[in-house]
């Protein structure tokens, strides 16, 4: 108990230690001082303070109260509070929030909030919760229980309150903590706002649940002073830190080398960018500039994550540099696909890898019927694991456009390469400045009620800025003003609603002529519309007459319906021509394969169905190093497995004679039965692992008489990409006969067929046959020592994520 937890930097950079014992008295005091103001279990209470120790005081005394804590940010400065508070009613009132803990300056101010939100009937200072001097009543709590609410909007529009439970946070803190290998010899340095999902589980609950000590500072320290951050690592000797981008280009931006002077980052091992979209220019000089004070590149880890699950979704592997992907420009705009620049390509995009899902986590990218979409190609990621949410708080009807089924809906756009997540873009219109989400309609309507702008002309937006790292505000309004000395009126006015709005300017702003501002049947503003005509630098030219705007717009929105319903048609098409003519060949060698009176005219009728089956279906076909198989000595084949078609690529890559080895489930079905035990298939029992190894030991008599066999050793596969644990059958067997392994590799096939879907894609297959590895000695050892080596080269060529490497969560 009398551990440092945390060592807190206040704005004057002076640090406060704050052990276990603190946390849990304060807690405790909080806790009786919310009973004695009515606070009852289930009970929903807002904590809008600066980061400090009360705030952690607050958030724990909720929890033990058995209430619900509800994060909500404070004003940058207390002039804004009034209005800071205003929009923060809907937030307040869909939370039902009967008390809000806030700072004493804020108090009178945030009585307003009384009149508006119903439920609110306390508005209470921490000082006053901490002069509780009786008993908390303990609550007990449940892991179904809501721990916690994070609320993604509120500003505009209804808001948007994950429900996290406490099985959701344990679960994401437990995977993150399993891809990262951390334990209490770790220590991390964090300036993020607790009232935010990356600080308050990134960073303190995960410190807190592994024991880590956690360094703390103010948000408002770091903007003002970056070096801190940096000379905090340096000082504690920190392991694990991060930011959003922002903060890194601040860091290179605004540090002189005199104030990183005495900066040493050697013992940093996983520095995450995260919650706003990476970028690739700021990583490469942040690395570059920063390799001189010790940081390693692999080190630098851009990330991927969402409220709706707690707060991470994929990490990079550990050890790995930053994956930046380069591809051609125009395929990527006009189909989405990502296709690698050649060499001295000059139009090219650049994306951010941001790493592999987290252990017992998925990620799938569709397109917008939902259908998965394969590899390389953009669509709208939706994704599943053990910590996402149930939906929204009293909010159903965004629940359901988040909720599919299994799948959750990110309201993003990305794409997969090898297994990484690669974000591309957001569908929403939310603009991320400096790590906070912006909502174009609040400035709309702002900037609409000043004199002289056409109220309902309004468009905001974001504009790439590739120095900044982030995004551009853009605001474009119509007025009907034609005098400069007025226009220029209108532009500070604006500027200054804007600032006094979001507490930060826009970039530039534009006033534009009547009728400049594209809009919807319906009335609504089309930003995305109005954002391509200002990067053409059209805003401001005399508007098109209205016939030709019309049918302008009308024939770009049918053009792009129409080449989507033709893409769908194609696809829709092609994939029920290629179940026809599977089954039409399933069914014309299933009764060829009973026929024949031999193994080996089943064997040759099997592997001329799948090299039609191939032809037929048009699909790319590649096949390397067939002469590494042996033609002197038997051998056994071990193949990656990663779709139902995989059996189909092995039998149409292999001519001549041999046996597969597969899942003892197959021979209880009489169908299948027939058919494979007529092309000499061996079965083998995959879930008791005593047993599977004696069916393997029984496929050895079959090798030593000269019959090859094909193994699958990870005995099933997943939809999504990995290489699973191999299962020993395989190994001790060619141990025991004294014969060779030939590793196969297959790619392609998990793109086309994933794991329980029945719509095929149109993709490659490429088959790679290695050299074959021979066992070296007798008995276990060798066969682990063969397993081994055999995974290594298939890893080395199946570019995909080793999923055998994972740590089991806790």
């Amino acid at each position: 108990p009398n551990r440092t937890h945390i060592y807190f930097y206040d704005e004057n950079n002076q640090c406060n230690e704050i052990r276990y014992s603190d946390l849990v008295l304060a807690a405790k005091k909080y806790a009786a001082g919310l009973q004695r103001q009515g606070v009852e279990p289930g009970t929903t209470v807002a904590i809008m303070l600066p980061t400090g120790a009360e705030y952690l005081y607050s958030f724990f005394g909720i929890l033990l109260a058995g209430a619900i804590p509800v994060p909500v940010y404070p004003p940058a400065n207390l002039y804004q509070l009034e209005d800071h508070l205003i929009r923060h009613i809907r937030i307040l009132d869909n939370a039902q929030t009967k008390v809000l803990i806030t700072f004493p300056e804020a108090r009178a101010a945030a009585g307003l909030l009384k009149a508006r939100v119903e439920s609110l009937q306390t508005i209470s200072a921490p000082v006053t919760l901490s002069e509780e001097q009786n008993e908390y009543s303990a609550y007990p709590t449940n892991a179904s229980d809501i721990a916690f609410l994070q609320y993604t909007s509120g500003s505009t529009g209804q808001p948007k309150g994950v429900t996290l439970t406490h099985a959701d946070l344990m679960a994401n803190i437990r995977a993150m903590g399993s891809a990262l290998q951390v334990d209490s010899t770790d220590k991390i340095v964090s300036w993020l706002p607790l009232y935010h999902d990356m600080g308050l589980i990134g960073a303190w609950l995960t410190s807190l649940y592994y024991a880590m000590p956690l360094v703390l500072m103010s948000p408002l320290s770091f903007i003002a002073h970056p070096a801190r951050w940096l000379k905090a690592i340096t000082q504690h000797r920190a392991t694990i830190s991060g930011a959003p981008n922002f903060a890194y280009e601040l860091c290179l931006k605004k540090l002189t080398d005199n104030e990183l002077a005495g900066v040493d980052l050697s013992s940093i091992r996983f520095f995450f960018n995260g919650a706003e979209p990476v970028s690739p220019k700021t990583l490469a000089s942040f690395t570059e500039r920063f390799a001189r004070f010790g940081l390693r590149p692999e080190a630098v880890a851009p990330v991927y994550g969402l409220a709706e699950l707690g707060v991470a979704l994929a990490f990079p592997p550990l050890g790995r540099p930053p994956k930046i992907e380069r591809i051609q420009r125009d395929p990527f705009i006009q189909s989405g696909k990502a296709i690698p620049a050649k060499e001295g390509d000059t139009g090219f995009l650049e994306f951010v890898a941001c790493g592999q899902p987290l252990a017992g986590y998925q990620f799938r990218v569709v397109d917008q019927n939902g259908r998965e979409l394969p590899e390389g190609q953009q669509g709208r990621l939706e994704f599943s694991g053990p910590s996402t949410t149930q939906g929204y708080y009293r909010n159903p009807e965004a629940t359901e456009r988040l909720i599919h089924g299994q799948w959750l809906d990110s309201g993003d756009l990305a794409y997969v390469s090898a297994g990484d997540i690669v974000p591309t873009s957001r569908l929403k219109d939310i603009i991320i400045r400096g790590g906070r989400n912006i909502y174009p309609h609040e400035v709309e309507e702002a900037v609409g009620r000043v004199d002289g702008i056409r109220k309902g002309c309004v468009a905001v937006f974001g504009a790439a800025d590739t120095h900044a790292g982030t995004e551009r505000l853009i605001v474009v309004a119509e007025t009907r003003e034609t005098r400069t000395n007025a226009k220029a009126e209108l532009k500070n006015k604006i500027r200054a609603l804007t600032t006094d709005l979001l507490g930060t300017p826009p970039e530039d702003i534009v006033l534009a002529p009547v009728h400049t501002i594209l809009k919807t049947s319906s009335g609504k503003v089309r930003r995305s519309a109005c954002k391509e005509l200002y990067e053409k630098g059209r805003v401001g030219q005399a508007p098109r007459k209205v016939w030709l705007q019309w049918a302008r717009i009308a024939s770009a929105a049918a053009l792009p319906g129409i080449k989507d319903l033709w893409q769908r048609c194609l696809k829709y098409t092609y994939a029920c021509y290629a179940h026809c003519v599977f089954w039409m060949l399933v069914a014309f060698t299933w009764l060829t394969v009973a026929a024949v009176p031999s193994s080996r005219q089943a064997l040759r009728a099997m592997h001329l169905a799948s090299r039609l089956l191939i032809k037929l279906t048009h699909i790319p076909w590649k096949i390397e190093g067939i002469e590494n198989i042996p033609d002197d000595q038997t051998y056994i084949i071990v193949a990656n497995h990663s779709s139902y078609l995989d059996g189909i690529a092995v039998a149409a890559a292999l001519p001549g004679e041999y046996g597969f080895v597969a899942k003892a489930e197959l021979s209880k079905q009489s169908f299948s039965r027939l058919f494979f035990q007529k092309i000499r298939t061996h079965f083998v029992e995959r879930f008791d692992k005593q047993q599977g190894v004696l069916d393997a030991r029984a496929a050895v008599k079959t090798v030593e008489s000269g019959l090859p066999l094909v193994f699958f050793p990870e005995g099933t596969f997943t939809r999504m990409p990995g290489l699973l644990p191999f299962h020993m059958g395989a190994f001790v067997a060619a141990a025991e006969a004294g014969v060779p392994i030939v590793p196969m590799v297959i790619r392609g096939t998990r793109s086309i067929l994933r794991d329980d879907l029945m719509f095929p894609h149109y993709g490659p297959v490429q088959i790679r046959i290695g050299k074959p590895i021979h066992p070296s000695g007798e008995g276990w050892k060798a066969a682990v020592e063969l397993n081994k080596t055999v995974r290594k080269v298939i890893l080395q060529e199946v570019a995909e994520p080793d999923l055998a490497m994972e740590r089991p969560i806790i």
